[in-house]
């Protein structure tokens, strides 16, 4: 269960920001079902704990990507960070650097990579790629000169999928522009390719020279293909259910993503993991670590950096504890427990 300060921050959030902000964070795409099935998706499987194990000594750090995370947490790319915190990307990114989590950096940012780069943070690259791949080639140069350590790569997006905004413009078109696409320069309006295949990893990979992450995996084979193609890692996402709505829920996908790759690279997940007993679930379908998004978002509205900070620790501290409940004290423990769909 998730702490009081935890659950408080969606609505909290909702109390500070602009309706149409606050609209933009939280809403999916089409009919929002994706969206907002995400957390009950998780919170519908129960665990069969162990007992009579020596949990005194619980082990949360792990290797990502080269990065010695002390917990199994990152903070997931979300645009218009700038409408939450006059500093947006420049908070976020002082608050995972606080913590030593990787950030993964949305390529509509509204902050420079250098000034990200200047928190001394570990962050990621994500990447959209346009129709036309050389007008990225920029904005890839720009992140690896200012010290991005890898690139997330997202393919669930060949279009836009429809926002239904209460009939309200969406606030995109509203926010100063200065808040959205400081780094992506004439790639910022390009249309989206809607060819993207296994080359495209390899050709990332070759630009930047950086390990190549593939975010918007939700079927086994997708995840064969990519691991074949060279990515680095495998993410499990369902873009927070503002792609295809109705789409698959991660929690459903992940133990079939995970058995596919069966180890040869890290697996990623994201999409309504909000307290600790769901994170030991993710640990024990495959998860190698979990990505959260909104929920950070959403403490960057509410109170800056250090409210980022405490939510990443306050899941930590949550995820420590149910670890000891289920009898176990690591990854490599959370893998053996029998997680059962309730």
């Amino acid at each position: 269960m998730s702490s009081r300060w935890l659950a408080s921050l969606e609505e909290e959030a909702r109390r500070l920001l602009p309706p149409g902000v606050h609209e933009y964070y939280r809403q999916g795409s089409g009919d929002s079902t994706s969206a907002d099935e995400a957390v009950a998706a998780w919170t519908k499987f129960r665990i069969v704990p162990r007992v009579l194990s020596d949990v005194r000594e619980v082990i949360l750090a792990c290797d990502l990507l080269g990065t010695q995370a002390p917990v199994p947490f990152g903070i997931a790319p979300t645009t218009l960070q700038r409408a939450a915190d006059r500093e947006g990307e420049v908070a976020m990114a002082r608050a995972a650097a606080s913590v030593g989590v990787p950030l993964v950096v949305s390529s509509n940012a509204g902050s420079s990579f250098t000034a990200i780069a200047a928190t001394g943070a570990t962050w990621w690259l994500q990447a959209y790629l346009p129709q036309e791949r050389a007008l990225i080639r920029p904005c890839l140069a720009a992140a690896v000169t200012a010290g991005a350590t890898a690139i997330v790569l997202t393919v669930d997006t060949p279009v836009v999928a429809t926002k239904l905004d209460g009939g309200r413009p969406s606030v995109l078109t509203t926010v100063p522009r200065r808040w959205v696409g400081a780094n992506l320069g004439d790639a910022s309006d390009a249309p989206k390719a809607q060819d993207l295949g296994p080359a495209d990893i390899a050709w990332l990979h070759e630009v930047t020279g950086l390990p190549v992450v593939v975010k918007g995996v939700l079927h086994p084979d997708d995840a064969r293909m990519a691991v074949g193609a060279g990515a680095a890692a495998v993410w499990v996402s369902n873009h927070g259910g503002r792609q295809l709505d109705r789409s698959i829920a991660t929690a459903d996908a992940l133990r079939e993503v995970a058995g596919a790759v069966d180890g040869a690279v890290p697996v990623f997940v994201d999409g309504g993991v909000r307290d600790g007993v769901s994170a030991v679930v993710a640990l024990s379908m495959g998860a190698d670590a979990l990505f959260i998004g909104r929920l950070p978002l959403y403490a960057l509205a509410v109170g800056g950096s250090a409210a980022v900070v405490r939510a990443i620790e306050e899941l930590s501290a949550e995820l420590s504890e149910a670890l000891k409940l289920a009898g176990c004290v690591d990854r490599a423990g959370a893998r053996r427990l029998d997680v059962q769909e309730g």
